[in-house]
């Protein structure tokens, strides 16, 4: 039930609890740190705002009508549960300060998000802020859509090819993909870049199904093959297109990449992923004639803004740190 447009705010119930405490405009004035007219004034608001008398005014004093007693009997026990809900507020406010729950997708929970964490922390202290508790879950890129959007966590980070529905979110960087095999395989040898259609035949070793890389990855290449049939003109009796199901899936990047060390078949891994591998000669990068960039995001529930407090500062540092990774592989 909404209330009434007669409701008095919560100041003027405290100051005319303090002429029924202190016994008169004038000792509550002193007592409030106002001047006396100031009090007076707030009480003949009070009273046309509600309809009520509630002091009367004499050369004596002032004093409370028996409407005003009730009045203030009321009021007390309302400011009463206004200070326990502002007490309240205070203390999730110094919560959400000092705590952040982050949900991850494992690309960048296993090669960005750590060196963010630390760095926020370590900004947090600088700032006289005190630390933060970061409570972290790393899970594919769906699984933490769905943790955003149930409130299970604060922050989440995801890649893909495009930003969830009813969330707001913001671009903090860049990623590529890679197509990587073993030394020994025959891709290897060739001279040119793999085409879509040659990919498409391919069964891969991936990521499970909801995986940012392997939505991604299976995006840019259906994409792809309907701009090639477009182009040669039978785009409408081509069917749908269709790319080769998994060899193997693996919920971690990590354990892709131990299979393709294992010479289980190729994969498509983040750059990030597999860089040591590349420069130290373990893996092999294969060019393909696709287009593999993707963007890194993070996605909050609410306002188009980030929350202030640590979401926010979590989402400029990660931005900043992105934005210097991404200068440092230019050069």
């Amino acid at each position: 039930m909404p209330l009434s447009p007669r409701m008095p705010d919560l100041a003027a119930l405290e100051v005319l609890l303090a002429v029924s405490h202190f016994g008169g405009l004038g000792a509550a004035a002193r007592a409030l740190g106002l001047s006396q007219q100031a009090v007076s004034s707030r009480i003949a608001s009070l009273e046309a705002r509600t309809g009520i008398p509630l002091v009367v005014r004499s050369k004596r004093g002032s004093t409370l009508t028996s409407g005003g007693v009730l009045v203030a009997q009321w009021a007390s026990r309302l400011l009463e549960a206004a200070a326990e809900l502002d007490e309240g507020l205070a203390a999730l406010r110094a919560d959400r300060r000092s705590k952040l729950r982050v949900g991850a997708s494992l690309t960048i929970a296993e090669q960005l998000l750590p060196g963010w964490l630390v760095a926020l922390r370590a900004q947090s202290e600088r700032n006289g802020q005190g630390p933060v508790d970061f409570v972290f879950a790393a899970a594919n890129s769906d699984t933490v859509i769905a943790q955003v959007r149930a409130g299970e966590v604060d922050l989440g980070f995801i890649e893909g090819p495009r930003p969830p529905s009813g969330l707001a979110h913001r671009v903090i960087g860049h990623d590529e993909l890679v197509l990587v095999v073993p030394p020994d395989h025959p891709w290897t040898r060739r001279r040119r870049a793999l085409e879509p259609a040659e990919l498409a035949g391919v069964s891969l070793v991936a990521r499970e199904a909801g995986s940012g890389t392997r939505e991604a990855y299976v995006a840019a290449l259906t994409s792809a093959l309907e701009a090639d049939a477009h182009a040669r003109g039978n785009a409408a009796g081509a069917g749908p297109v269709k790319v080769a199901p998994p060899a193997l899936e693996f919920s971690t990047a990590a354990a892709v990449r131990g299979a393709v060390l294992a010479g289980a078949g190729p994969a498509v891994l983040s750059e990030l992923a597999v860089a040591e591998d590349l420069a130290a000669g373990r893996l092999r990068r294969i060019p393909v004639a696709l287009d593999l960039g993707r963007a890194l995001r993070a996605i909050w529930a609410g306002s188009p803004q980030p929350p202030a407090g640590p979401v926010r500062d979590l989402v400029a540092l990660a931005a900043r740190h992105a934005a210097v990774a991404g200068r440092g592989s230019a050069r």
